[in-house]
């Protein structure tokens, strides 16, 4: 007998076809499942995670605090200060809730308590500040770059739709506006020392990373790299600020009196290159960007070039001397003031005849430099233009300088000798000159010139440093002292420069009056007025050149610029003990240098009760303030230009300071 076949009911197929349908339908949502979180965490993993981080990961960066620019006694000339600025969102203002716990519901406008509360704290009227809230669109600015001291109140008021940034404000004393320069609104150097040492002074932002809890409460995630900021570097300038002062006074004098066009004014250490002062003038106000102008903003020290008249006889005086072997008695012929070359004619301004060479050099014979420079001949002429640094820059690495201009010899016409030998056909700028002159002071030896002395961490630690540079020996330390003895002393002791004079200290240096070509000719009658010295003659320490660009009525150097040469040396010894101890070791007449120990008092209008009090202290002077503690200079008790001892007290009135509102 055989067993029949199991076979299943139509049910029990059904049922079947059931199960392994549920069963494949389950694999398939598996399959898909690892396949969409396959392609979540893995092929889009990280989109997600950014995702979610920025929904509670944020962020902030914090500024690092610009470094510090020092004169060379580490007095400040450009700091970073913090402030603080204050916004609002009118929407929230308008509809702020109103505080738990008190049986109210709902929203009510604050503007009105807001308005009186900064009004009271910050100034100004509580009508600006309800005009501000009172916006339809956008944020309201309730206070911009406001002192910590003077914010600090309200930075600790919670108020619904009202916060504030912090924020670096760069402050400057207001000193050598050209040299240091400018920031702009993102703390980058855009002009002068600001911007050619921008990446060591702009220091390194820090990063925070915050958390946020469901509520909105932010704080530093654990787990996150946190970045402190650091802070710039401390720069240190070869700069006095003393003597630049000093200097800066003198050129707006000078500018204001002649009514001239520009002026420039440049303060050396003879024996180290070392720049004490570079002043220009008109100027600006580092701390108004208002008064900024490219023409005020030009370092004219280095950026503008000129044919510098009498003042490049000193190439010819040094290749006579060298080349020549010329000396201070030696008969020269001055052709009785007119000397006619290649159908031109070069005239002197007195019709002189038979002179000697010191003669020719003291009064300053244009005639005699002509036939001078024939006599030694293009080549080597043309070498000891360049041996004095002329068509070179001259290392200072101050953005925009200029290297000047010497033509090629071969580009030479029959004029162009003869008339380099008195300083036209050739461009230089203030700078080239005083580094010319302060070669021969120091010897023979060109140095270069320098401006930034130290780089310095935030811990003190020193960078780098700059130290003295020779460039070049120019001529025999014997020819140049003979050049600053027999020719450039005498100038000021009785040629054209007597009016340069110092007392109790001798000087040598150069008068220069020099047509400028305007609109391709001399015909205007444009003068550049310009003298160079330097002193004590006996051991040289320092040289200055003072340039005054179109003065009028009057345009000649000893009238103009040999003065102001005076006026300056005179106030920078008096106001600096570093000078007068240097100065003592060479001269003699101790009782001159102290009847000079007064100072010019300076012009306040205008300033800041802060920055009024800085200046007088640095030219020895006390301040008494009358009327408000706050606000600017309205009036002074002793009138600006006038000499008094140090420790006198200078009394100023100073204006409420809702002026500074005014005048932002």
């Amino acid at each position: 007998m055989h067993d029949e076949p199991n076979i299943p009911s139509a049910e029990e197929s059904l049922f079947a076809r059931r199960i392994g349908g549920v069963v494949l339908g389950f694999v398939l949502f598996l399959a898909g499942l690892v396949a969409m979180l396959f392609h979540i965490q893995i092929i889009e993993g990280s989109g997600y995670r950014d995702k979610a981080a920025r929904q509670y990961l944020r962020e902030v960066t914090s500024v690092a605090s610009r470094g510090d620019i020092l004169d060379r006694r580490g007095r400040m000339l450009a700091e970073s200060i913090e402030s603080v600025s204050f916004y609002a969102d009118p929407r929230i203002v308008r509809r702020t809730p109103h505080p738990r716990g008190k049986g109210r519901h709902g929203t009510f406008d604050n503007s009105s308590h807001i308005a009186s509360l900064f009004a009271r704290h910050l100034g100004g009227s509580r009508q600006s500040y309800l005009k501000e809230l009172r916006k339809s669109r956008g944020v309201a600015v309730l206070g911009r770059k406001i002192p910590i001291a003077k914010a600090m109140a309200l930075m600790h008021e919670k108020i619904p739709g009202v916060w504030f940034d912090r924020e670096h404000q760069r402050y400057y004393l207001n000193v050598a506006a050209q040299l240091i320069g400018v920031t702009n609104s993102s703390n980058h150097g855009i002009s002068g020392i600001e911007l050619k040492l921008d990446r060591e002074l702009r220091g390194r932002d820090g990063t925070t990373v915050y958390q946020r809890t469901a509520t909105g409460e932010k704080f530093p995630a654990p787990d996150a790299r946190q970045q402190e900021p650091l802070k710039g570097k401390t720069v240190e300038l070869t700069i006095d600020g003393d003597i630049q002062s000093v200097v800066e006074d003198e050129l707006a004098g000078i500018v204001s009196k002649y009514n001239a066009a520009a002026a420039t004014g440049i303060v050396m250490e003879v024996k180290t290159g070392e720049i004490l002062a570079m002043a220009n003038s008109p100027t600006f106000n580092l701390n108004n960007r208002s008064t900024w102008t490219p023409e005020k903003a030009r370092n004219r020290s280095v950026t503008d070039s000129f044919e510098p008249g009498s003042t490049f006889k000193i190439v010819m005086a040094a290749a006579a001397t060298d080349e020549l072997h010329m000396k201070a008695g030696d008969m020269v012929f001055a052709h009785n003031g007119t000397l006619p070359v290649y159908r031109l004619k070069i005239t002197d301004h007195e019709p002189y005849g038979d002179i000697s060479f010191r003669e020719a050099i003291m009064y300053s014979s244009n005639i005699v430099a002509a036939k001078i420079a024939m006599e030694v001949g293009g080549e080597k002429f043309h070498e000891y233009v360049r041996r004095f640094g002329f068509g070179s820059k001259t290392g200072v690495g101050l953005i925009g300088e200029l290297p000047g201009k010497v033509k090629p010899l071969k580009e030479w016409s029959g004029t162009t000798l003869p008339w380099m030998g008195y300083g036209y056909e050739v461009m230089t700028t203030p700078l080239q000159i005083l580094q010319a002159y302060a070669a021969v002071a120091n010897g023979g030896v060109l140095m270069r010139p320098r401006i930034i002395r130290k780089v310095r961490e935030p811990d003190g630690r020193v960078v780098s440093e700059s130290k003295p540079e020779e460039v070049r020996r120019v001529m025999s330390k014997r020819s140049a002292d003979y050049l600053s003895r027999e020719y450039f002393r005498a100038v000021v002791d009785s040629g054209t420069a007597v009016s340069a004079a110092i007392r109790g200290i001798s000087v040598a240096g150069k008068t220069g009056t020099a047509q400028r070509v305007t609109d391709g000719s001399y015909r205007s009658r444009v003068y550049v007025s310009s003298f160079v010295g330097y002193f004590p003659v006996e051991d040289p320490r320092y040289a200055i050149i003072v340039l005054v660009e179109d003065p009028k009525p009057a345009y000649y150097a000893s009238t103009v610029a040999a003065p102001s040469f005076s006026s300056i040396a005179s106030r920078m010894i008096a106001c600096s003990g570093e000078l007068q101890q240097n100065l003592s070791m060479h001269s003699a007449e101790q009782e001159e240098l102290r009847s000079i120990r007064t100072v010019a008092v300076p012009e306040l209008a205008g300033m800041s009760a802060d920055d009024a009090k800085r200046l007088l202290r640095w030219l020895g002077l006390r301040m008494d303030v009358s009327g408000e503690r706050k606000g600017f200079v309205v009036a002074q008790s002793i009138a600006p230009g006038s000499r008094v001892e140090k420790k006198r007290t200078i009394t100023v009135t100073i204006a409420d300071q809702d002026m500074e509102r005014r005048t932002m």
